[in-house]
């Protein structure tokens, strides 16, 4: 494996121009206040585990559709803690209700967002998205209702994010003033959506971010969803204009600035899906005070493990222990 992109020292120089929608303050105002969802609903669930407690979630997203999710606490804490909202990659579920521990483990309420239409558990649920979308899309959700952002996918799953972030803020069991917003790739790109259109958010930890200056992605990337968009416009060459219109609505570069939480990010200089260079557009644009790792040597698994400690000792930092 060998770089696919820009060297680092390269990446520390691109700052690229990106569009900015003029009504992208209006259209995100307008999209987070369209309904008024109802509160969201928690379910203990007998994990058979002893030091975490478990909930399965219900969380109104779009429109007041059903969003699943997992609630971990720590079984012996007591007095609001800190909350980790995690955001998933593309094509994952909230999967099994003991599968992601570690945040709980740490002493942090944990809530975990399912993705509509993404995941699927015969045994856990899952999101459906049941949104129709224009034809002639290619598979995947990145060319789902990419025309027109008012019917593009990730309007509905942006809105969620947004929703899940809310709900843990409103929790009997969680400090609303350290609510912090994760994920890996997709994840990481729903995370810096959420932190630029919630003022609620605490902290933010984007990992190997998704969804950050498109046009470049789907140029570079060798591998992975950027190139759903590539494949579109094979087929509908006079829409690139009217695509990439509507992807700077949701573009994580684009609403960067907005963002005023710190940040945490990681970055993989051998990344084939997520190129590095787009992430570092989002993170030179970030409006608030940011940190980096970068893992020179790494794919799009990025730091793993090893920065989850990284995220800890972060975090205990930005927010304070206990």
């Amino acid at each position: 494996m060998a770089l696919s992109d820009l060297t680092l020292a390269d990446c520390w120089a691109y700052r690229p121009d990106l569009a900015v929608p003029a009504d992208l303050g209006a259209f995100w105002e307008r999209t987070l206040s369209a309904d008024a969802p109802g509160p969201a609903t928690y379910e203990p669930v007998d994990t058979g585990l002893t030091q975490v407690r478990t909930f399965s979630v219900v969380v109104p997203g779009y429109d007041g559709d059903p969003v699943y999710g997992w609630l971990h606490l720590p079984a012996q804490a007591s007095g609001p803690l800190p909350c980790v909202v995690e955001y998933l990659g593309y094509g994952r579920g909230r999967g099994l209700p003991h599968e992601k521990l570690f945040w709980a483990a740490a002493g942090f309420a944990h809530l975990i967002m399912d993705t509509r239409g993404q995941g699927w558990s015969a045994s856990s649920g899952s999101t459906a998205d049941p949104h129709g979308y224009p034809a002639g899309t290619v598979p995947g959700f990145l060319t789902r209702g990419v025309t027109d952002p008012d019917d593009f996918y990730y309007r509905r799953l942006v809105t969620d994010a947004v929703r899940f972030a809310r709900a843990a803020q409103r929790h009997p069991a969680v400090d609303a003033d350290r609510v912090v917003v994760t994920g890996v790739s997709q994840g990481g790109g729903l995370a810096l959506a959420v932190a630029a259109l919630f003022p609620g958010v605490a902290a933010v930890m984007p990992d190997v971010p998704f969804l950050c200056d498109f046009r470049r992605g789907v140029q570079v990337a060798a591998r992975g969803p950027y190139g759903e968009i590539a494949e579109y416009l094979k087929l509908h060459r006079d829409r690139s204009g009217q695509v990439f219109g509507t992807l700077a609505y949701f573009d994580a570069a684009v609403l960067a600035p907005r963002a005023t939480a710190p940040a945490l990010f990681s970055i993989a200089m051998m990344d084939q899906v997520c190129p590095p260079s787009t992430c570092f557009a989002a993170y030179h644009r970030h409006g608030g005070e940011k940190e980096l790792r970068v893992y020179e040597f790494n794919d799009h698994e990025g730091g793993g493990a090893e920065h989850q400690l990284e995220q800890l000792a972060w975090l205990h930092k930005v927010l304070g222990r206990g």
